[in-house]
């Protein structure tokens, strides 16, 4: 492994079919680290190693691999464009240093790339753009780079501009050095020539070349200075300036080309070690010490105490393989590290550097590295490793509540015995899927984030776990909350176990806000509840909540306020008053005027303008609400939101209504009043 300021971890990020894969099939030929380039559409992409995406043609799970460029190691993670795995998304850039934003020329910044962008925004993860497909029929460089300062809220840095465009395109102008790179064929193995920039655009490469002085000399004093005494500005004093920028997330540098044709990628692998950072660079890693709570921040130091995250877990051969960050200090093969978070010791049998699914053995790995790890039992997604002398909590991972659900049954028995390991596998790897058994029919249901989502789900079930299963239609996943204040009382008295309990409750229910979610408050006197039992109070609260009283669904935007009790002595315990409070809420709750939310998608559809009619009139009548329609191309963008329950078969409508020719992508807004 090279030294820390040697190491570039980044992720590629972008809308499904913006060519993140392709891209970076591309580098990893560039690199040497394959000899062979594998295309999407031949199912043969070494990152979509999946035969679900091989199949399907679309990334899947994020993929890990390392490769060599300028003497430095790149950390790649090449992550999922459909908005149904956006989890995959979302735990890489909590482990990244630097993305690449890669943008389709045709269609510009799409819906999932905003998604994903201001993701990586949320994790202050500094970002290039590469704006890819220069070579298709209506490619236009500069309108994508104004919709990347509209749409994204960024300050593209234009570092490159096109020669020739659509099928002329033939290579780039670096402004930075004032130099035109040509490709003289679209063969992998050509080498690109650099020469004087032609004639006829000098003129235009010079005004750019302005243009990006100026906006690095804007977030770069001293590139001000020399730029207001119209001083020589030399391209290392640029070059590290807009590194600075690039860093501190001021600017975000523009590159362009076309991967499938084999151009521009060499550019941007130097822009990757050039404006990016190292583990040194990125900021100190925050947690809390475990012992005092107080906050702390962790440098990449191989002297420092561990601290490293696991961001993903997968089941390979059977066995469990937890993908890890290290961010400071070192673990060994062999090794013990704690979990803070489960309180117990772990033992590391094996470090594997990645390769897609591929793996090479490791005896150490030091800050920075991103690797596989054999041998963790109990430790999952979103989990702290560290030395158990000095025990610390990074914060946890965030994940996406599922919307929609479908109910499977095993064929046969030999099916029904696998199926509860074969879930509890699943959902280990994949935090957003979750598994529950209705009380009232007996059925499994399955929740996930979409129709792909579950597809994919029970695809796997059967390909990779020899598991079949029947599955029920699509449901959605509602909530329940209230529409006015109401109170409640539980009294609990009663002998368990030869010994008596007694508790009494008494609360009050009050809604709140959409998106609010729960919120739990005592009044209650010392005299009424010990403060001891609060704690059980709020249990029995909150497990009250996981079923409404409607239709079972989780209960939302609602504070409970515990206004009194009743404590006897020697007589009060922790069940007697959970319980209470269980049944406390669940009498308030029935008072108080409960209804169902339903899920609220987001949608937004491409289709020609010739087409739009048909398309609005089957929106609105599936209860769609348009907010806005734009013109894009040749294209038109509708805008609306819709309930989920009405937006199933929906691929198939489009498609019959614009002849094959629409698209649309749907992601969860909010909940809704149904």
């Amino acid at each position: 492994m090279k030294k820390i300021g040697q190491i570039r971890n980044i992720g590629i990020i972008a809308h499904i079919d913006a060519g993140k894969t392709t891209v970076t099939e591309r580098v990893l030929f560039y690199t040497g680290r394959s000899h062979k380039i594998g295309e999407v559409h031949d199912g043969e992409a070494v990152m979509d190693w999946m035969p679900d995406e091989q199949e399907r043609g679309i990334t899947i799970t994020s993929a890990v691999t390392t490769c060599q460029w300028d003497n430095c190691d790149i950390q790649i993670i090449d992550t999922p464009g459909h908005v149904d795995f956006t989890i995959e998304v979302e735990r890489s850039l909590r482990v990244l240093d630097g993305a690449v934003g890669v943008f389709c020329a045709v269609g510009g910044v799409e819906p999932q790339s905003e998604t994903v962008w201001h993701q990586a925004d949320d994790y202050l993860v500094p970002k290039i753009a590469f704006i890819n497909k220069m070579d298709r029929v209506g490619a236009d460089y500069f309108r994508t780079i104004d919709m990347i300062k509209q749409r994204l809220n960024a300050r593209p840095l234009v570092m490159q501009i096109p020669v020739g465009s659509e099928d002329n395109f033939r290579g780039v102008i670096d402004l930075l050095h004032m130099r035109q790179i040509i490709w003289e064929t679209d063969r992998a193995d050509m080498p690109f020539s650099t020469g004087e920039i032609d004639s006829d655009l000098q003129e235009m490469a010079a005004e750019y070349r302005e243009k990006m002085i100026e906006a690095v000399a804007e977030a770069d004093d001293t590139i001000m200075e020399a730029y207001l005494e119209e001083a020589e500005i030399t391209p290392q004093q640029l070059r590290e300036a807009i590194r600075k920028a690039t860093i501190s997330l001021q600017l975000v540098p523009v590159l362009c080309g076309s991967a499938l044709k084999n151009k521009g990628i060499q550019p941007l692998l130097d822009a990757v070690v050039k404006y990016l950072p190292s583990p040194l660079e990125a900021p100190p890693i925050q947690g809390r010490k475990l012992d005092s709570g107080e906050k702390a921040a962790f440098d990449a130091k191989e002297k420092g105490p561990t601290v490293a995250l696991i961001f993903k877990v997968s089941m390979i051969e059977g066995r469990k393989l937890s993908y890890v960050r290290v961010y400071s200090g070192r673990i060994r093969a062999g090794g013990e590290v704690y979990n803070p978070f489960r309180q117990k010791s772990e033992k590391i049998s094996r470090i594997l550097k990645m390769h897609a699914n591929k793996r090479e053995r490791m005896d150490e790995a030091g800050p920075g590295a991103i690797v596989g790890v054999v041998g963790l039992k109990d430790s999952s997604t979103g989990e702290t490793l560290c030395d158990k002398s000095t025990p610390v909590l990074l914060e946890q991972m965030k994940f996406t509540k599922p919307v929609i659900s479908i109910s499977i049954e095993p064929k046969t028995h030999d099916d029904q015995e696998k199926l509860p390991q074969v879930l509890e596998k699943l959902m280990a790897e994949d935090p957003t899927l979750h598994v529950k058994q209705d009380e009232d029919t007996g059925q499994t249901l399955l929740s996930g984030m979409g129709e792909l989502h579950l597809e994919v789900v029970t695809s796997r079930m059967h390909r990779e776990y020899n598991t079949n299963v029947n599955v029920g239609k699509p449901q959605v996943v509602y909530r329940e909350t209230i529409g006015k204040q109401a109170s409640g009382q539980g009294v609990f008295d009663r002998e368990v176990a030869g010994q008596r309990h007694f508790a009494e409750v008494s609360l009050t229910v009050r809604p709140l806000s959409r998106g609010s979610g729960m919120q739990f408050t005592s009044t209650a006197s010392e005299e009424m509840i010990p403060a001891q039992f609060v704690g059980a109070v709020e249990k029995g609260v909150r497990e009250a909540m996981e079923y409404g009283e409607l239709m079972g669904y989780p209960v939302v935007d609602v504070e409970v306020v515990v206004t009194g009790g009743v404590f006897r002595e020697s007589l009060g315990s922790a069940l007697g008053f959970s319980v209470a409070a269980s049944m406390a809420c669940r009498e308030a709750f029935s008072s108080a005027g409960p209804y169902l939310l339903e899920p609220i998608m987001k949608v937004e559809v491409f289709v020609p303008e010739s087409f739009m009619g048909e398309v609005i009139g089957d929106l609105n009548a599936r209860g769609g609400k348009i907010e806005s329609i734009a013109a894009k191309g040749e294209n038109q963008i509708i805008s609306a939101i819709a309930p989920l329950s009405k937006m199933f078969g929906y691929t198939t409508a489009l498609r019959s209504a614009s002849q094959g020719r629409g698209t649309f992508t749907m992601k969860f807004s909010h909940f809704d009043r149904m």
